[in-house]
């Protein structure tokens, strides 16, 4: 931990965001997962803890995903909704992630294009920004449906949204929305104070005060339950021993159990592997992360978390965009965002329960409008056609499906591109016309493979009778069986066109 201590002054006030980001995305990711909530709790205490200390990503950070909770979902029907045969198709998922970082598994990481990546910041932002305004507004579950399920929501009638609209939360979110603005554009740049002290944190402190103050009748408006953070209250170390569970390890032969352990270890490890390059591009730094390690990191986070009685953990993009955004410099903000949760519950749930949401949606507001700013639209159309399309593509299926079928968009546009590069670059061809005769030149590329094969036999197709071809092998030092094969059918065509064939090296 040397030299970590020197960034102190960063990482405290960092990891206090991410805890109050943490927190209500913990519970939310249980809920939605239908887990025990504070099984939610548990995987952001481990992949904060655990996680942080095992991982080599400086920035990073990990917990419960949103992406793995349909999964989670759908395998509890599977098991007739029992939590310990879960944690046991967790446990196993964790130790295929620690083979497969054993194995080199994280090079998978190194073949993303940025395109697809920067997409995915964007889309992620945008989610992010739908996903809070419910809470911003105050909406219960029920109307918040108007606006988000999955991206359904997007085009509700303004007028429908604002009629459901609850005062006491929109008014927080207005105040905490002005003052992160105005404390990192006005008072950190002036103030030294503003500096060592985030705006997040005022915010969170703020918001607890107007809570306090509307509790006791000292303010014109009251909170609703639902409009407040929601953490377990334990009276008693009993209680709090309840709240665990351990697998059940008499399912060991059930074939369920692998298939989903396959399932979540496969998602979770193309969700870390993605979010460790699109935080290492965040990092102003440009540190980069050891992808194996954090493969087995991650391995080791999901074995406790599964023993613990948590959700299965990924490195997640909101809590490291916020971590990276609110200046932290080191690994150590990780960490101590997980200590930070585990004190909190175990001492001071009621005061984290004064939190209103709207609170923690404004400074996640923050969060994805820096994730999706317009200007990185503008950048993106600048490179040109090929790296805009795929990006838009992705945030696109992000927004109207989810993370991993737009990562596939993207990618399959990327690979499309590849593919036509591959086919227009495979050969040159010049054309020249000396005593009424006409030569062609046909120059195969250095590597000459089996896509290459349609736009070569259309080059022979349009070559007219009575033409003397040169084909031009010096350059080739690898050629696809499937084009050898188109090459000499047309030699073995030509003489019946009057084509004259000369081949230049060897085929």
């Amino acid at each position: 931990m040397n030299g970590r201590f020197e960034n102190l002054k960063y990482d405290i006030p960092a990891s206090i965001v991410v805890f109050f980001v943490a927190v209500p995305l913990c519970l939310g990711i249980a809920l939605a997962s239908g887990a025990p909530l504070f099984a939610g709790i548990i995987s952001g205490i481990v992949g904060g803890i655990v996680v942080g200390i095992a991982s080599g990503s400086p920035l990073g950070v990990s917990g419960p995903a949103a992406g793995l909770s349909a999964v989670v979902l759908s395998s509890l029907a599977l098991f007739n909704n029992s939590w310990e045969t879960f944690l046991l198709a967790g446990l196993i998922a964790g130790i295929l992630q620690v083979i497969a970082g054993m194995v080199g598994g994280g090079v998978v990481a190194y073949y993303f294009p940025s395109s697809v990546i920067k997409g995915m910041l964007v889309g992620i932002g945008i989610i992010i920004i739908l996903k809070q305004i419910p809470y911003a507004l105050g909406l219960d579950d029920t109307q918040s449906e108007m606006i988000v399920e999955g991206a359904n929501g997007l085009f509700t009638p303004i007028e429908r949204i604002m009629h459901h609209t609850q005062f006491a939360p929109a008014i927080v979110a207005v105040i905490s929305i002005s003052l992160l603005i105005a404390w990192e554009s006005y008072f950190a740049p002036r103030y030294k104070i503003c500096k060592l002290i985030q705006g997040p944190i005022v915010v969170v402190f703020l918001g607890i005060l107007i809570a306090w103050c509307s509790e006791n009748g000292m303010l014109p408006f009251t909170f609703k339950p639902y409009e407040l953070v929601k953490i377990p209250v334990c009276n008693s170390f009993k209680e709090f021993y309840q709240q665990f569970y351990f697998p059940d390890f008499s399912q060991i032969f059930n074939l369920n159990v692998y298939k989903t352990a396959i399932i979540i270890a496969l998602i979770a490890s193309i969700e870390t592997l993605l979010c460790v390059d699109a935080t290492d591009k965040m990092d102003p730094l440009k540190q980069i992360t050891p992808a194996d390690r954090e493969l087995k990191a991650q391995g080791l986070g999901n074995i406790v978390s599964a023993l613990l009685g948590g959700l299965p953990i990924t490195q997640v993009i909101v809590r490291s965009s916020a971590n990276i955004t609110f200046g932290a410099k080191t690994k150590l903000s990780a960490i101590l965002h997980g200590f930070l949760i585990l004190l909190c519950v175990l001492f001071i749930p009621s005061m984290l329960n004064m939190i209103p949401l709207a609170t923690l949606a404004a400074i996640l507001l923050i969060v994805g409008y820096k994730l999706a700013k317009p200007a990185q639209f503008f950048q993106m159309y600048k490179l040109g056609v090929e790296q805009f399309i795929p990006f838009v593509a992705t945030i696109l299926g992000i927004i109207f499906a989810d993370l991993l079928v737009g990562i596939g968009i993207g990618m399959m546009i990327g690979i499309f591109v590849i593919l036509r590069h591959n086919y227009r670059n495979s050969h040159e061809i010049f054309h020249y016309e000396t005593d009424e005769k006409k030569r062609i030149h046909l120059s195969l590329a250095e590597d000459v493979s089996f896509l290459n094969k349609g736009s070569i036999i259309h080059e022979f197709r349009n070559i007219p009778a009575g033409a003397e071809v040169i084909i031009d092998f010096s350059r080739s030092k690898s050629i696809d069986h499937d084009v050898i094969e188109a090459i000499q059918d047309f030699i073995a065509l030509a003489a019946s066109k009057k084509i004259h064939v000369e081949c230049i090296g060897k085929i």
